[in-house]
């Protein structure tokens, strides 16, 4: 709790009014009350009265002097305005993970909104959960998320079984125009990525190396990275009635071409 500053934390009471119709039971209060179910693995609004009954000798220290009954903080966590602890925790977040300033920089300097897509197997055991097929002796789900670049927080995240395409679970999703949307090889469908360009988006991907393209014009690299050499406007060879220009980025180590990034 030492990380939490209370000056921070009067200040966003003041902003939000969250002390206003709050039955005796500060912010404060409330905040510490919900981290003690999250810390003390608590299930049940039962659990966190108990637990810090239980913690009278702690309770000056967490600066708490009420323990909320399991109706009030009931009736808090549906009332009370969450924008307090949205705030408090964008507040911590950039004390506690400096990257996440540099983040927000870029996507200023950009001025458009990035989403990362990709997505992560979840191993099973197949005896256990029979229906969670993968192969033959494993099983699996897999965890599909879109990440907002800016403030490194899922906007979007559903669950498949193990066996689903990424690019399946990417086709039902819709991104705003201007947006900007970075994801792997799995992704690389041009019927989607055409529909994503149709529709205002901007997306970044990395080709695989049995597509073949043919160079239409070069540009200076103008980047100081060593191991960029190429940035040229490239055309895909494939059997189309419309074939978009893309740009492309090609990375190499030790002269051996390392990969190869593509965006529109």
């Amino acid at each position: 709790m030492e990380r939490i500053d209370h000056s921070t934390v009067k200040k966003l009471v003041k902003k939000h009014q969250s002390d206003k119709h709050s039955k005796g039971i500060s912010t404060w209060t409330h905040l510490v009350s919900m981290l003690f179910m999250q810390l003390g693995h608590r299930d049940s609004l039962r659990d966190i009265q108990n637990g810090l009954r239980s913690l009278s000798a702690s309770k000056n220290h967490l600066n708490i002097g009420k323990v909320p009954s399991k109706s009030s903080l009931s009736d808090l966590n549906a009332k009370r305005n969450a924008d307090f602890f949205q705030d408090l925790y964008f507040d911590l977040l950039s004390q506690l993970e400096p990257s996440l300033k540099r983040q927000k920089q870029y996507a200023k300097r950009l001025k458009r909104k990035v989403f990362l897509m990709d997505s992560s197997i979840i191993p099973l055991c197949l005896s256990l959960f029979d229906w969670a097929k993968y192969r033959t002796s494993k099983g699996a789900l897999k965890l599909h998320a879109v990440l907002d670049y800016d403030n490194g927080l899922p906007s979007y995240a559903c669950l498949s079984d193990g066996k689903m395409a990424d690019i399946n679970a990417a086709k039902p999703l819709s991104f705003s125009s201007g947006s900007v949307l970075v994801v792997d090889r799995g992704y690389v469908d041009f019927e989607w990525l055409f529909n994503l360009d149709s529709k205002g988006v901007f997306f970044v991907t990395r080709l695989k190396s049995n597509h073949h393209f043919e160079a239409v014009a070069d540009a200076p690299v103008k980047s100081t990275n060593p191991d960029l050499h190429l940035d040229q406007d490239i055309r895909l060879r494939v059997i189309a009635p419309k074939r978009p220009i893309l740009k492309s980025f090609a990375w190499y180590t030790c002269g051996t071409l390392k990969d190869r990034l593509t965006l529109k």
